[in-house]
């Protein structure tokens, strides 16, 4: 048999390295379609309906968003969980400080490096139940530290003034050392010529930290702040822990914590699948506006 002329073993072979190619694309475009996808548009449908999760949704047009705007508890969840976002702004400054301290040259370092780092790697679950019992009012951790400095501290999981900053504190606590390994790489990455060159032209270390340090953070900022929004509006276990019943007087229900109440304590599938479609559009519309901004106040360095 006369060999394949070259042109066509060539067409052979990229007709096989095109297959090949399709067949690896085919299994996370199959994993998207199949997790992600369907289950969305499956979601907006079930939105539509009444539905308890057993027996088939019956269409019932809008009504369960117009439920939604004369349902007081869900602004209040809504209200709480954008009040606990309070915490990521204090995360990142609190983050920043402790990158810059660690990022100096000294000794002990890595220590308080990895001992900054153990929350964020520990259970979220033993976590909420551990300040859960530190907040106890009566033989908690947090108030006999109060007492010491003379300070009567509240029975905070129970007073509806204090049970959201008592969230927001503990929440502050567990991803403070995720954010601050993320500055401190990037500060370690940050070109020293800057700072040479500014030192050269007078500039003192507040006015590097103004027009370097946080310029050159900026990326590092903005992942930060997009992945805390989303993991905000979805704040749940320790809701769900520290306090069950959604905290006195609804004080600390989440969003999320009131769909999942609505969804499998009440079966109510249909209008719980409707909050999370318009949590779902609120997170994105804030994402969208985030990304603008930030393509708006990019910059480059000749």
């Amino acid at each position: 048999m006369a060999a394949l002329p070259h042109a066509a073993r060539r067409s052979t072979l990229h007709r096989r390295e095109h297959l090949a190619a399709l067949a690896f694309i085919a299994v996370p475009v199959l994993g998207f379609l199949v997790f992600v996808a369907f289950p969305m548009v499956y979601a907006v449908y079930i939105s539509f309906t009444k539905w308890n999760g057993l027996t088939d949704p019956r269409p019932i047009g809008i009504q369960n968003y117009l439920d939604i705007v004369a349902d007081p508890y869900f602004w209040q969840a809504m209200g709480n969980t954008i009040f606990m976002m309070i915490g990521i702004p204090i995360g990142l400054v609190l983050s920043l400080l402790l990158a810059l301290a660690l990022n100096r040259r000294m000794r002990g370092t890595t220590f308080f490096r990895t001992v900054y780092y153990v929350p964020v790697i520990s259970s979220l679950a033993a976590v909420a139940i551990l300040w859960q019992l530190a907040y106890n009012g009566d033989v908690g951790l947090v108030n006999h530290l109060l007492a010491l400095v003379g300070i009567d501290g509240p029975n905070w999981l129970q007073d509806p003034l204090w049970s959201k900053p008592a969230i927001i504190i503990m929440a502050v606590w567990k991803g403070l050392g995720f954010s601050m390994l993320l500055y401190l790489a990037a500060l370690q990455s940050v070109p020293r010529h800057l700072y040479e060159a500014a030192a050269i032209d007078g500039a003192g270390a507040f006015r590097q930290f103004r027009y370097i340090t946080v310029p050159m953070l900026r990326p590092v900022t903005f992942f930060l702040v997009i992945t805390s929004i989303i993991g905000g509006s979805q704040i749940f276990i320790e809701i769900n822990i520290m306090t069950p019943t959604g905290g006195p007087e609804f004080s600390t229900a989440s969003i999320v914590w009131y769909i999942w109440q609505k969804a499998f304590n009440y079966s109510q599938m249909g209008y719980a699948t409707a909050m999370s479609v318009v949590l779902g559009l609120l997170v994105f519309v804030v994402t969208a506006i985030q990304f603008q901004i930030n393509r708006r106040s990019q910059f480059s360095i000749e």
